[in-house]
């Protein structure tokens, strides 16, 4: 039986490794037994995938690398290391070369983009009283208070910085979409999707917080782009 890939999880803006609380327990219990978290800490897409890197780097085998939101940038520039066999984007940015976040979210500005709200050190948020209705819609609201409390807001300025050498143009990939994101437009998560030309493309009827109000149809992505990079 092949050997199963270990899953570096990489989270997005406005969560941490946390979010993916509920993909973990789910990929633990399908019998994955090497699962990290990166804890990024959203200053820089530099910053952010070197972080990254040293996570991958301390892993011995092949790594299956997985991105949520932002984190999918992370993941395009992060992911060259030769022990990265695939790549799995969740309602997630996917930037070709020379692209950043933002500019991709101004060709198609997401329904909630007025309830972010800089503070005066540059960090910007999702405004807590509108995280519910903007972030994670389908969840149950006492999720999402905490989730808006304990959010981790970016550097404003990351959301300018530019890919250089788009993993995925090398790499085989994977891409959910959901198609009730309210902080990427779901026709800009299909263009990104399609473009990648990945091995699969699923649409769940999901908030940008598919990660944690459908864990079940993420892993089962997971899942199978892991058997396919097991051989």
């Amino acid at each position: 039986m092949p050997t199963k890939p270990t899953i570096v999880l990489v989270h997005g803006f406005w969560g941490g490794a946390a979010h993916w609380a509920k993909v973990i327990v789910e990929l633990n219990g399908r019998g994955y037994s090497s699962i990290h978290a990166v804890e990024n800490p959203l200053t820089s897409l530099a910053d952010d995938a070197e972080r990254t890197r040293k996570m991958v780097a301390q892993v011995d085998g092949p790594v299956l690398l997985v991105g949520h939101s932002y984190g999918g940038a992370v993941i395009t520039e992060a992911g060259d290391l030769p022990n990265v066999v695939g790549l799995v984007y969740i309602a997630a940015f996917a930037p070709d070369a020379g692209e950043s976040p933002g500019q991709i979210s101004q060709e198609h500005p997401p329904a909630a983009i007025a309830n972010l709200a800089p503070d005066s050190d540059g960090y910007l948020w999702v405004k807590p009283d509108l995280f519910h209705e903007s972030f994670s819609q389908d969840l149950d609201p006492s999720e999402s208070l905490v989730m808006a409390v304990t959010q981790k807001a970016p550097l404003a300025s990351t959301f300018g910085d530019n890919v250089t050498a788009p993993a995925w143009k090398n790499k085989p990939s994977w891409y959910q979409v959901s198609t009730q994101d309210r902080m990427i437009d779901p026709d800009n998560e299909r263009r990104m999707a399609q473009r990648m030309n990945p091995r699969k493309i699923i649409e769940l009827d999901a908030s940008h917080a598919s990660l944690a109000s459908q864990p079940g149809p993420v892993v089962d992505l997971i899942d199978e782009a892991a058997a396919a990079v097991s051989g």
